[in-house]
């Protein structure tokens, strides 16, 4: 049996399962989400889901597919239902929970079906328009919004927005709230800034661009969740044998869940009420607070960890926090962590909160995140993320934090590459291959062919053109990035991580 509404009768009750009722299909359409990937149904889209379900949102979403790849078939077959299995850990506790979302009314497919999406724009229900369309999505793209449909996501809404603009005469109540939740500070100013300058481009009339700029709400958002997306082929079928029915949409997530929303608009409070359905939702003046938690604590300790973490032979993040060696290590380094980036708006009660929820995140068992893959562009994460955070403490209390020196030389050891014919780099670990894709691999392998360790380590902390400082000054640290370097050469990972807890 294939999950469809006309089949969800047949669904049996279960205390782990999340049934819609009829009355959730009769629900208006009041948001637009350009996006149909996992990302979105695993957080907005559940978030209004579960605010329906309370009577507290009452609408459902319009989903635009942009890609050429298929259409909107499965979801046709499915009337947009979908079962969202929610896995993870909380407070040490396993939590598990089977959601059958039933806020997508359809899905158009932009290639196909742009004038039914445009009859989207001139729906009165319409109010907030939601986006994941990859983080080149939000480039500029001169073109004209007239095509059928237009090319790049900023001129396919253009398009909607000038159609609504039109339709009701300009009203100032007839703008929209867009939140854009592409992975870029600051998304909701940039979707705005590319807007205007598309709509001069195409030479639109001032009263429109008034309009666009003074009665829309443009809200900048930071989503945090990791969303898989299908679950394997083992764990769905049993899955789908133990709710009853089949289904082709079926995603997987984690338990935490984030979407900060920036705005100090009441009618943006208003229009979003489904906040009020879940503490994941949190709309703020500044979400500043958010992402710095978020860049520092979890990108950050994944980034400081993760060729420490692949030399020590963990493939998996919750393989290395099964290892109560490893765990005391990046239980030292969130500490570490912590101390750095307490002020300004970040209280220490709030960075603890928010590690303890990232330590129960890296060890959740549904969730295969490879170390690996956390390397990709290791170099430019690693002066992003931390050494900002290197730099604060050393402001704070001008000391070496030696977990994050440490972090910082298994950098410098996994970063020991070669090139290969094939023209990439790639490092040895126990007579094991592995490929570094890094911008930087290139700069590495020329310094670990020439230089001796002593030189290596003060050449590349000295390197105020990549890093923005030069690290060499900072007291302590080229001597102790140099011993470790030195120790986990010399011992290897188990002792040198012996030493350092």
């Amino acid at each position: 049996m294939l999950l469809s509404k006309r089949t969800l009768k047949n669904v049996a009750a279960k205390d782990n399962l999340s049934i819609p009722g009829e009355k959730y299909f009769q629900l208006p359409e009041k948001v637009i989400q350009f996006g149909t990937g996992v990302l979105l149904r695993g957080l907005p889209d559940y978030f209004i889901d579960k605010a329906n379900k309370q009577g507290l949102y009452n609408g459902r979403i319009v989903v635009v597919k942009s890609t050429a790849t298929a259409g909107a078939d499965e979801f046709s077959k499915q009337d947009g239902l979908y079962t969202l299995c929610v896995r993870g850990i909380e407070n040490g506790q396993l939590q598990e929970e089977n959601i059958i979302n039933a806020s997508v009314s359809r899905v158009l497919s932009a290639a196909s079906e742009w004038n039914k999406i445009l009859d989207c724009a001139i729906d009165p229900n319409i109010e907030l328009v939601i986006s994941n369309t990859t983080e080149v999505g939000l480039d500029l793209v001169n073109e004209s919004i007239a095509g059928n449909p237009p090319s790049s996501f900023p001129a396919k809404l253009l398009s909607v927005l000038y159609k609504r603009f039109k339709h009701f005469n300009g009203a100032s109540d007839k703008g929209l709230i867009i939140i854009p939740t592409e992975l870029i500070p600051d998304n909701g100013k940039k979707l705005k800034s590319v807007l205007l300058e598309l709509s001069a481009f195409n030479n639109l009339d001032a009263s429109f661009i008034n309009w666009l700029d003074g009665s829309n709400y443009f809200c900048s958002s930071l989503v945090d969740r990791i969303v898989p997306g299908k679950l394997a082929a083992e764990k769905q079928k049993i899955t789908e044998k133990e709710l009853g029915y089949e289904d082709e949409l079926m995603i997987m997530s984690e338990l935490y869940r984030l979407w900060a929303i920036e705005s100090s608009s009441q009618r943006v409070h208003d229009v979003l009420s489904f906040s009020k359905a879940d503490a994941g939702v949190v709309i703020a003046p500044d979400i500043h607070v958010f992402r710095e938690l978020k860049l520092r604590l979890l990108n950050g300790t994944h980034t400081y960890c993760c060729g420490l973490a692949h030399l020590a032979g963990f493939a998996l993040v919750r393989e290395a926090m099964n290892d109560k060696l490893f765990s005391s290590y990046i239980t030292g380094l969130v500490q570490e962590i912590i101390a750095a980036i307490s002020g300004n708006g970040i209280t220490k009660e709030m960075a603890n909160d928010f590690a303890n929820k990232v330590l129960d995140r890296f060890r959740n068992p549904n969730i295969d995140h490879a170390w690996l893959n956390i390397t990709l562009q290791y170099s430019s994460k690693m002066k992003m993320r931390n050494v900002p955070v290197l730099l604060s403490h050393y402001k704070l209390y001008g000391t070496v934090p030696s977990h994050m020196s440490f972090g910082f030389a298994a950098y410098l050891l996994f970063m020991r590459c070669k090139k290969s014919e094939t023209g990439k780099y790639s490092g040895i670990l126990e007579n094991k291959v592995y490929v570094i894709n890094d911008d930087y691999a290139g700069l590495y392998a020329d310094r670990w062919e020439k230089m001796d360790v002593e030189t290596l380590v003060h050449e590349t902390l000295k390197d105020n053109s990549f890093w923005g400082h030069d690290l060499s000054v900072l007291p302590g640290l080229e001597k102790s990035v140099t011993d470790h370097l030195k120790l986990l050469m010399q011992s290897g990972m188990r002792p040198a991580l012996e030493r350092i807890i």
